[in-house]
């Protein structure tokens, strides 16, 4: 044995050198990996989009705008069995003409003119009602003047440690505003083989993530496999139309939701067919259908963009491309090429004659693009790039302005004519740093309302500078709030795995 008196301070910071040189290098090595990985992901991809490009079948068949706007059918040439769901395209009325009728509200906006909508929430302050759901998900609410529809699942037990899809069942809800009772729901079984349980895709989301959308005469819902359904207000199913029954090659599920057009209900069915489609809201015939295999990883909702009064385009992002097609036909207008690669989870945004595009793995940017023109217009029609990205959520737009946060917690503002960064924020009160945001952000009167999953809604004032003004949770509910809220009328409405809640002023 050596005597302590013997022992050299020296010879005992070398070995702790030593382990921590160690630790350095070993740390080193597991960057790289990791590193090396996602460079690996993101060329893969990038290779994937350019051989899709080599081999021709990366978009839809291209067309004229002249040959397409020659050939569109006016209302007096459209089948006469097909009664249009509503007087006017749905996107283009008033922001208050209707209630909530599709996911981020009229025009897929996220905007908001409402001015009583309270700041501060809680089980016992400022709650007209909550109601428990039949099952989990993360599609938003939609609101008609008097109910509530949102879509659920069941029969998945996620404590299993084998999780069994064969039992999925899809459930539309319909709720009482008034009181929140549930008025009827409908139940259809999940087509087999399902997306399986696993992962960081079908866990994070579920079975239930395609919003509803309403003409307020008729709801509709996109169910994954088990097709799109038809129902009027009483519960009663009109129709249902099979858009396909494929997985992407992720395995993570449905998410776009549906919109309307005239007397079309349009489904971006990138899942479950790499095809866009459009749907006769009367009776569910196909009236086209727009095939391409970007559409894979390709996740949001489409939009509409009105040219000019002869001409409106129906505009979505894919992995490597924005692409233009004509809502009557499903006809390619116009594409523009882009810098995201797959996993394109945003929906676009809407500013004045420029389409905004955010996500790609993982947030790889965004980018602007002037809508309209024909053919390629990746040269002419390009407004500015940015490395500035939201990977899931959808950034709202106000007066020049895009708020969000990103998958990492952190709120960002930017400009709109520029994609400059104003401002980058980290959310302090944010627990969760890994994903933990899915909602869009809305602007409701003179705030941002942004709900994140398990950290409650954020209040803030509407500036680039982040000031929160409340932080609201429902102490009781555990579960995740994926849902971008609803809002109508002084009401506003969330949605968490396990319940439905109203949130409106006692005053």
């Amino acid at each position: 044995m050596i005597p302590s008196s013997t022992i050299d301070s020296k010879s005992l910071a070398n070995p702790i050198r030593e382990v921590r040189r160690h630790r350095r290098r070993w740390w080193l090595i597991f960057s790289l990996v990791v590193f090396g990985v996602g460079l690996l992901g993101m060329l893969f991809q990038a290779s994937g989009v350019r051989a899709r490009r080599a081999l021709g079948s990366i978009r839809p068949e291209l067309t004229t705008a002249s040959m397409e706007v020659a050939s569109a059918p006016g209302p007096e040439q459209r089948d006469s069995a097909a009664s249009p769901s509503v007087d006017a395209e749905v996107d283009w009325i008033e922001p208050d003409a209707l209630a909530w009728p599709r996911f981020r509200g009229p025009n897929g906006s996220g905007v908001s003119t409402e001015k009583t909508i309270p700041t501060v929430w809680s089980e016992s302050e400022n709650l007209l009602w909550s109601t428990d759901l039949p099952g989990p998900g993360s599609s938003s609410p939609v609101l008609t003047d008097e109910y509530v529809f949102v879509t659920c699942y069941v029969g998945i037990e996620p404590e299993s440690r084998q999780v069994d899809a064969s039992k999925l069942k899809r459930l539309l809800v319909c709720i009482r505003r008034q009181d929140g009772s549930i008025v009827w729901k409908h139940t259809e079984d999940g087509v087999q083989p399902e997306d399986r349980y696993q992962g960081m895709g079908v866990p994070e989301h579920g079975y239930a993530t395609n919003t509803p959308v309403t003409d307020g005469k008729q709801v509709f819902a996109f169910l994954g496999k088990s097709g799109v359904f038809g129902f009027d207000l009483e519960g009663n199913k009109l129709w249902q139309t099979g858009v396909g029954t494929e997985s992407g090659n992720r395995g993570w599920g449905t998410a776009s939701s549906l919109i309307l057009y005239r007397d079309l209900v349009i489904v971006n069915a990138s899942e479950e067919s790499q095809t866009i489609r459009a749907l006769r809201a009367s009776d569910g015939q196909e009236v086209w259908k727009a095939s391409g295999s970007a559409l894979e990883l390709a996740y949001g909702t489409p939009i509409l963009a009105k040219i000019d009064e002869q001409r409106t385009d129906l505009v979505i992002a894919v992995p490597g491309e924005i692409w233009g097609l004509s809502p009557t036909t499903g006809k390619l207008l116009w594409f523009a090429e882009t810098s995201l690669t797959g996993n394109v989870s945003p929906s676009l945004l809407l500013d004045g004659d420029t389409v905004i595009a955010f996500g790609g793995y993982r947030s790889s940017g965004s980018m602007a693009v002037r809508v309209g023109g024909t053919g390629d217009v990746t040269k002419t029609h390009t407004v500015w790039t940015s490395r500035n990205s939201s990977y899931v959520s959808t950034p709202v737009l106000v007066e020049g302005k895009l708020y969000w946060i990103d998958d990492k917690g952190t709120f960002y503002a930017s400009s709109a004519k520029s994609g400059e960064l104003i401002q980058r924020t980290r959310v302090s009160n944010i627990t969760s740093r890994d994903r933990p945001v899915y909602a869009s952000a809305l602007s409701i009167g003179d705030h941002l309302y942004m709900q994140t999953r398990f950290d409650g809604l954020i209040v803030a004032s509407q500036s680039a500078e982040l000031t929160v003004v409340s932080q609201n949770r429902f102490e009781s509910d555990k579960s995740m709030f994926n849902a971008t809220p609803a809002v109508d009328r002084g009401e506003l409405y969330l949605r968490s795995d396990s319940k439905l809640y109203c949130v409106r002023s006692a005053k």
